[in-house]
């Protein structure tokens, strides 16, 4: 039986890549840059998923991704890099500015509310996701939110959910279980972890080899199901 989720926010509870669209382009805007066209929005997520991946497997710095992604974008199409510090730094707000939510993720949480903990697990920043938080309400019906950038580790380092753990005892690892749309940070974490793992998969993309997943999803009224599986096992 499952007891406590771990919900992972973007891409997840909220859709991460409007509001990356909407504020990348709304930056453009303020500094005048010029459009941000559609190709240009995809080469930026190619570019930031890759530093992401490379801060998973501990090869740089939560600062060197927040600032290389932008660097390497700028230079690629003619953008003066050294504007990187100051368009990051209003990117993290501007992330917070656009609200959608996955499959009536709003609705979902506030069911579960009472009937299992919930928390959020993020590799956000704390400005960007206190505001999403906030603005989306999610704030107020999680049981608490737990930010790498405060933790001081990152998803999926075991280290990160270790200080999750002992801060929510009593924490019965076969009792909680990860939701979240990342392989490599979410899915991996979990496993790391020892406990449940859902993978949020709307795209219905295959599972790959290494990876022991409990549950697969592609939508997230999918979940209900795959507690009461695991509450019948």
């Amino acid at each position: 039986m499952i007891t406590t989720i771990l919900w992972d926010v973007d891409g997840t509870l909220l859709d991460f890549e409007a509001a990356e669209r909407a504020a990348i382009r709304a930056l453009f805007q303020k500094y005048g840059l010029g459009e941000c066209t559609d190709a240009m929005l995809r080469r930026y997520s190619e570019i930031n998923i890759g530093f992401w991946e490379r801060l998973e497997r501990g090869e740089i710095t939560k600062q060197e991704v927040l600032l290389g992604r932008f660097t390497q974008f700028f230079g690629e199409y003619g953008v003066d890099p050294s504007l990187a510090a100051a368009f990051n730094a209003d990117y993290q707000l501007k992330l917070g500015d656009t609200i959608v939510y996955r499959d009536d993720s709003f609705e979902i949480v506030r069911s579960l509310r009472g009937k299992v903990k919930q928390y959020v697990v993020s590799n956000g920043t704390v400005t960007a996701q206190t505001k999403k938080l906030q603005r989306s309400g999610f704030g107020e019906l999680m049981d608490g939110v737990f930010l790498s950038e405060q933790l001081g580790v990152e998803k999926p380092n075991v280290g990160f959910f270790e200080k999750v753990f002992a801060a929510i005892r009593p924490a019965d690892r076969n009792e909680i279980m990860i939701v979240g749309d990342s392989l490599t940070s979410d899915m991996q974490g979990g496993m790391n972890a020892g406990i449940k793992t859902c993978w949020y998969n709307p795209e219905k993309k295959p599972v790959p080899d290494g990876y022991r997943l409990d549950c697969v999803i592609s939508d997230l009224h999918e979940l209900k199901n795959c507690l009461d599986g695991i509450a019948n096992k």
